[in-house]
């Protein structure tokens, strides 16, 4: 049975992209079967895993408007066990296109629900704000995962998430829950970043994972070689990091099967 995660933060800058593209490659590095989904206009997913967006036929944005099947937007095998479903440009004008569209926000769902059995863990990275793209990727999860920054106003917005989770499981997702929190950009030097994961554990009622991103260099290089960090520098301490997230989601997943 697969498991469906999306990646979500309206917050810019917090390192939600470069957790959708590690965590798949890292659950995929495991062995197993993924599909990333690049939910996000600027296409940062796709290039970080090395696809060329601008030259793709068939993206997410073909598939929201019925241009294309969900077979055809598939790039299958872009790592070994990770499949992507890309992003461009165009999907900003998404919004616009499913204005009067009977039930839009299972659009991606009912796509997803024909291909989900083929894959272990499907994650759709969001696009950083609460428009129709992110509904719909909340109506296809099974679970929200939060990544948060170790800085001052991690807390800032958070409140709003959890709120449109809340509104989303009410009204059109019953299953929805919030996988958990990751810090990322965790800077060990400074007491501002303890002083953050310290303030979010006392204040939110939520899983947190333990595995902590740290701010790296190498994390940082990465997507402009269009290699996951686990590829690009498989011993840095960004890739040991989000081999230890990748392997506390397997965990959690088969306690939740027990």
């Amino acid at each position: 049975m697969s498991r469906i995660i999306a990646v979500a933060n309206q917050k810019g800058g917090v390192g939600k992209t470069t957790t959708a593209i590690n965590l798949s490659a890292c659950l995929a590095e495991c062995g197993k079967k993924v599909l990333t989904v690049d939910a996000d206009p600027q296409g940062n997913t796709s290039s970080g895993l090395g696809v060329d967006k601008n030259t793709i036929d068939n993206t997410i944005y073909q598939l929201i408007i019925g241009e294309c099947t969900i077979e055809d937007a598939i790039q299958y095998n872009v790592l070994e066990n990770l499949s992507l479903i890309p992003s461009n440009v165009n999907l900003a004008g998404a919004e616009i296109e499913l204005i009067g569209i009977e039930e839009k926000e299972y659009i991606l769902k009912k796509s997803i629900d024909k291909i989900k059995d083929n894959y272990d863990f499907i994650i759709i990275d969001c696009p950083p704000s609460l428009n129709t793209l992110t509904v719909n990727a909340m109506t296809t999860a099974d679970t929200i995962l939060v990544p948060i920054q170790c800085e001052y106003y991690a807390l800032e917005g958070l409140t709003q998430l959890v709120h449109t989770i809340n509104l989303v499981k009410e009204r059109l997702n019953p299953y929805l829950s919030i996988e958990g929190v990751v810090f990322t950009m965790y800077d060990a030097r400074t007491n501002l970043s303890l002083q953050v994961v310290e303030n979010v554990k006392n204040n939110l009622k939520q899983n947190i994972y333990k595995s902590i991103i740290p701010r790296n260099v190498r994390l940082a290089e990465a997507p402009s070689h269009g290699l996951p960090i686990n590829i690009y520098d498989p011993k840095s301490a960004g890739a040991e990091a989000y081999r230890d997230l990748a392997n506390e989601v397997i965990t959690r997943e088969e306690e939740d099967l027990w």
